[in-house]
């Protein structure tokens, strides 16, 4: 490795063994097929996921090449499509035999491996099991109760990043046609910090980079944010810049092993000793929060550049043609000391200006960077001091650089796209009202914050979610499931069962959905939706497999089964959307033309259609129409002695709140998820040891006690006074009253805890 910054040491044994991907991938990818009771369905399942005829995978939303491989998937969307193409079921049987208080005190890996629900059930206070009911009869019960509401704000309509572009686009309809824009959704919980401080620099709230820039960019920089596990599939064009010779520079509390190396599944020669491909060239393993800090020294150390080679290292014509804000940003950066930048980066001088030199010597620059920034409450200015940085050379706005925000799931950013969001533009709302002859809510919704404390506040009648696992996902797990109780009723629209089904309003629904690798058909035949990935490519994906039960229903339809029978919402054609989802691509056209005219005949175009980017085209939709460089001070972030700065994290086998397995061998841990990482050094100063049982009491100043118990200790390479641990096993700990400003995104990141030994039950 050309100049890995920070020399391993003994304790790094967890986090420095055989590089990611290779021969492990293969084989944790077999057994999970295996698993699943349908093998031979998954597999042909696999040779359909992410071909231009096939199915967009389930899992994160990272784009397809233009040119598709005869296996377009990596390791963890095999995982996910297996585990959508199951053989077991949680039929009426397995409800029958289970209470509800019974399923509650199970783990989510067991919850959810008990296999594809198949009947839409309705939850029996009496006997306290679900039952299954009719289709007619749940739509029923929902729209009595939507039509009963005196306010329709009593109505919150969650959806989850998995949900297509056609049963969005639906569903938003059918809650403004009610009168509501409470549309809290996950973007509330993962990047919405991205779009905040996007929106703010450079006038739109996407990344500005598109696939084929990454085969450009002489640096890459990867800011909080873990390739291997979340989005896999980066990794081959990661190990492709780096055997061009690209700069990798990575910015992480945790050595990951996939940013350290990687062997290509696809290729068995990189399995053989030494076949594998360095990755990160320089790796700082920043103190949890100190990004803004490590990024302020970065652009410290190329002013400083700047002033030893005069007009050789800022891009002056883009600073004076194309920003504003630029004089106050550098006497900001001038003035911050390194003595602060040191101390709440976690880093020093001499690590920060190397990766400075780094960033001046290359002609284009990518910025990546996901929920490891985003989940601060300094999140929006963090994100905001990359787009800075990014001006100063100007690297936005040409081939091989700008700024790549990777989205977690697979059509997140397009259901934001075509009106999941609780703050719509006046444009949308006045189109869309044109549409369908009505008058759109003009008053802001609630966002997932909003949501929990109206929740709790019993504001909130009828909670609607479309797909998710709203109680694992959210923080402050306690408190969001006692407000989660306290409604009419709650509805899941879900393939399989978790958490938030165990927890039940007064009257409880689960209408079980098609999958994304399932054949749906409507009076018109087999149907398409649409997906947008990480860099606003919109493609088709078409199911091909057999229902897992003959009484799933697509998500479009139960919108318009919900719509149909509501009395406020009958007015839209329904049945004619559905029975064609052409019809509702049409009516996605006219409200958004700029974005989607001729929707349905680009959507035949192979690989799909980019969607565009106006501040890639230096066209920059911003208060001051320019792009704004947003200053911020670095901030103090010190916590009183003892306590620790937790972040929480996925494991490898996991997606979003979906465990697949006990194990992340990635981090060499193995049947556990109650663990938590600390530095060896935390662990002595403790009077603790690897391996022992930990309580884990976090610290809000609300007067709230949040505890976890019964956490095993795994001493591991992150830096002194940092901890971390797995969602969404530590959500407990994390306030609902703790959120990023402006974005109100959960932090998640930064929750200062202090630990000492377990009086509560063994890990397990």
């Amino acid at each position: 490795m050309a100049s890995l910054t920070g020399a391993m040491s003994d304790r790094d044994r967890r986090s420095d063994g055989p590089a990611a991907g290779g021969l492990e991938a293969l084989v944790s990818t077999a057994r999970r097929l295996g698993r699943e009771g349908a093998p031979l369905t998954a597999v042909r399942s696999l040779a359909r996921v992410n071909q231009p005829d096939g199915f967009d995978c389930p899992g994160c939303a990272w784009p397809e090449p233009r040119r598709t491989s005869r296996f377009e998937f990596c390791e963890n969307g095999a995982k996910a499509v297996a585990f959508e193409a199951t053989g077991k079921r949680a039929d009426p049987e397995f409800f029958a035999s289970h209470r509800v208080a019974e399923l509650r005190a199970q783990s989510d890996h067991w919850l959810e491996g008990r296999g594809r629900l198949t009947h839409p059930m309705r939850y029996d206070r009496e006997t306290d099991r679900y039952r299954p009911v009719g289709w007619d009869e749940a739509f029923s019960r929902i729209a009595a109760l939507l039509d009963d509401l005196g306010d329709p704000n009593e109505a919150i309509f969650y959806t989850s990043g998995r949900t297509s572009n056609e049963a969005a686009f639906l569903y938003q309809l059918l809650g403004r046609r009610l009168g509501t824009n409470n549309f809290p959704d996950c973007s509330n919980m993962c990047h919405e910090s991205s779009g905040v401080g996007l929106s703010e620099s450079i006038g739109v709230g996407k990344g500005t980079v598109t696939l084929e820039d990454f085969e450009r960019a002489d640096a890459i920089f990867v800011i909080g944010q873990n390739p291997g596990t979340n989005h896999p599939r980066m990794l081959t064009e990661l190990q492709a810049a780096r055997r061009r010779g690209a700069k990798i520079v990575s910015l992480n509390p945790l050595r990951e092993r996939a940013l350290v190396a990687f062997a290509y599944p696809k290729r068995p020669w990189e399995m053989l000793p030494g076949g594998a491909t360095p990755i990160s060239t320089h790796y700082l393993q920043v103190l949890v929060g100190g990004d803004l800090a490590a990024l302020t020294g970065i652009a410290k150390s190329v002013l400083a550049a700047e002033d030893a080679a005069a007009g050789a290292v800022l891009d002056r014509r883009f600073l004076e043609d194309h920003t504003t804000g630029f004089e106050e940003y550098e006497a900001c950066v001038r003035a911050t000391p390194w003595e602060t930048i040191e101390r709440e980066s976690g880093l020093s001088r001499g690590q920060l200006e190397e990766v400075g030199r780094v960033y001046v010597e290359a002609e284009s620059v990518i910025a990546c960077w996901a929920m490891g920034l985003t989940q601060h409450r300094h999140a929006v200015a963090t994100i905001q001091q990359i787009a800075n940085l990014l001006f100063l050379r100007g690297n936005v706005g040409r081939p091989g650089a700008g700024a790549c925000p990777v989205r977690g799931h697979s059509n997140v950013q397009g259901d934001r796209t075509v009106g999941i969001t609780e703050k719509p533009s006046s444009d949308f709302l006045e189109r869309l009202g044109a549409e369908f002859g009505f008058e759109p809510p003009l008053r802001p919704g609630l966002d997932t914050v909003g949501a929990i404390e109206a929740m709790a506040a019993g504001r909130a009648r009828l909670f609607f979610a479309m797909g998710g696992n709203f109680v694992a996902a959210t923080p402050d797990t306690d408190h969001t499931a006692r407000a989660l109780e306290r409604c009419e009723l709650t509805v899941h629209v879900s393939t399989k069962l978790n958490r938030s089904h165990t927890v039940v309003g007064r009257d409880a629904l689960i209408l079980p959905c098609l999958g994304r690798t399932e054949a749906d058909v409507q009076e018109a035949g087999l149907q398409k939706v649409t997906v947008e990935d990480s860099m606003s490519v919109v493609h088709a994906s078409c199911g091909r497999n057999a229902p897992a039960s003959p009484g799933l229903v697509s998500e479009p339809a139960i919108v318009a089964g919900i719509g149909r029978a509501t009395r406020r919402t009958r007015a839209i054609p329904w049945d004619d959307l559905v029975g064609d989802y052409a019809r509702i691509r049409d009516r996605i056209a006219r409200v958004l033309p700029d974005l989607f005219a001729d929707f349905n005949a680009r959507i035949e175009q192979p690989g799909g259609f980019y969607l565009g980017n106006a501040a890639r085209d230096r066209a920059w939709n911003t208060t001051t129409g320019r792009a704004r460089f947003v200053t911020a001070s670095v901030p103090e972030l010190g916590l009183p002695e003892g306590q620790l700065r937790l972040m929480t994290m996925r494991s490898h086998d996991q997606f979003n709140t979906t465990i697949y397995e006990l194990d992340d061998r990635y981090r060499g841990i193995r049947g556990t998820r109650r663990v938590v990482f600390l530095n060896a050094a935390d662990l002595e100063r403790r009077g603790l040891r690897d391996g022992d049982l930990l309580d884990v009491q976090s610290h809000h100043g609300d007067g709230r006690d949040r505890v976890v118990t019964g956490f095993r200790a795994v001493a591991y390479d992150i830096p002194e006074g940092c901890a971390a641990g797995y969602f969404p096993e530590l959500n407990p700990l994390v306030a609902v009253s703790s959120y990023a400003d402006k974005s109100r995104t959960p932090v998640s990141k930064f929750i200062p805890v202090t630990v000492r030994a377990s009086r509560g039950d063994a890990a397990s």
